[in-house]
């Protein structure tokens, strides 16, 4: 079975709309986040997906993939960052429900 774009592009939509199922049905802000990344890495995906099958004057684009990377490496400062804001909140409310934290004052 030859691997074609559509199934990249379909395994792609799943862990979207996973995400997206995540972040709009969940409370808790760890879930949240993680479901946040799960979207990010469905759109990594399907960009190196239409990279790899996307020719140009008959050789390969890599531009898309190096672009990847870098917001990978955008995801991972995003991720230190996040946790540190979730760690806080935690701290000062206690707790990691999104509906009990309706303001941001201490």
């Amino acid at each position: 079975m030859i691997t074609t774009l559509s199934h990249y592009l379909m395994a792609s939509g799943l862990l979207f709309s996973l995400g997206l199922a995540g972040v709009m049905l969940r409370r808790n802000i760890i879930i949240i986040f993680m479901c946040l990344e799960m979207m990010l890495s469905a759109v990594n995906l399907s960009l190196v997906a239409f990279s790899r099958y996307g020719i140009l004057n008959g050789h390969q684009n890599y531009d898309v993939q190096v672009l990847v990377f870098f917001i990978i490496t955008v995801a991972a400062a995003e991720v230190a960052v996040g946790l540190a804001i979730i760690v806080a909140l935690f701290r000062a409310r206690q707790t990691t429900h999104s509906e009990d934290l309706n303001s941001m004052k201490f």
